[in-house]
């Protein structure tokens, strides 16, 4: 039996002063209709009701789900996959420059298939990889002969031992919020870096798709994130954002997916036209991108 999560205050700064938004529709998997509801407090939403750690298990059984897969099958996952590399070398340069080391100990938070962790080893970083799902262990495995652990192995992690964190598109995912990020800050070095790329609702394209924006990915992504929420998490555990970065391909990615939930089928003018006038809007400031990188230091 489903057992589901009803928040009756915000998740991240604990205000009662909530309102739901609107329902959105799980276009994945299970077809079933969230309701979002927003902090009118620190400006995150959350979805309502989601399903708890123990039972959202069937919710990610997608062959959908591409983070998971090194599949080039199909137009999107080859465009994918070619964006992936270059993504993979931006990623590499940002951590170096942002830690000052061109090498250094490394942990990969909801590493999927290890190629970014790959990409970090070749270039001699000490990684070490947690991914949930045992297909994408073993991809990694097979791929680049990389041991991942499962994330249960995180909280037995020992203190002050990593100069780089990285999760990317794993943080709207963690049920158990303030304990992650409190054990995140514990195993970092002091003059260590979080990278957290996540999803932000307040890019351009959220305004044109709504409830169809395939960045609430409901009720996978358990938190849709603004700049300013963000902030107010790090605050709370004496964390502080030192960077902004923009992820610049996300809102071409997302802006084709929300075509197709609204549509029904993908169009790709469109989608590359709100795409690109995201970005547009997000020139000069990365908090306004699809998806933002927050570089955050103790």
């Amino acid at each position: 039996m489903s057992t589901t999560i009803h928040y009756n205050a915000c998740p991240v700064c604990g205000s009662g002063n909530i309102q739901p938004v609107f329902s959105v529709k799980d276009f994945t998997v299970s077809q079933q209709q969230f309701a979002i509801v927003a902090c009118a407090t620190c400006t995150l939403r959350f979805t309502q009701d989601v399903p708890d750690a123990a039972t959202i298990g069937p919710y990610y059984k997608s062959e959908d789900y591409i983070s998971h897969t090194n599949t080039s099958k199909g137009l999107v996952n080859k465009l994918y996959q070619a964006v992936r590399r270059y993504t993979m070398k931006v990623k590499r340069n940002l951590i170096q420059k942002k830690t000052g080391l061109q090498k250094g100990s490394l942990l990969d938070m909801g590493c999927g298939t290890g190629t970014f962790l790959h990409t970090m080893q070749q270039n001699g970083w000490q990684v070490t990889g947690m991914e949930p799902d045992d297909t994408a262990r073993a991809a990694a495995k097979q791929a680049y002969g990389l041991t991942i652990d499962s994330p249960a192995q995180f909280y037995n992690l020992a203190a002050e031992q990593f100069d780089a964190i990285t999760l990317w598109h794993v943080l709207e995912h963690v049920h158990d919020l303030h304990a992650y990020i409190a054990q995140l800050k514990k195993i970092l070095k002091p003059n260590g870096r979080i990278f957290i790329a996540v999803p932000n609702y307040q890019a351009a394209e959220e305004n044109v798709y709504n409830e169809y924006w395939a960045a609430y990915d409901v009720p996978r992504h358990l938190y849709h994130f603004s700049p300013e929420s963000v902030r107010v998490l790090m605050q709370k555990h004496q964390l502080q954002v030192s960077a902004y970065k923009p992820m610049w391909f996300d809102s071409y990615y997302i802006s084709l997916l929300s075509s197709r939930y609204k549509n029904g089928k993908s169009n790709w003018l469109a989608a590359f036209w709100h795409g690109t006038t995201s970005n547009i809007k997000a020139l000069g400031n990365a908090q306004k991108c699809s998806s933002v990188i927050y570089v955050i230091k103790k």
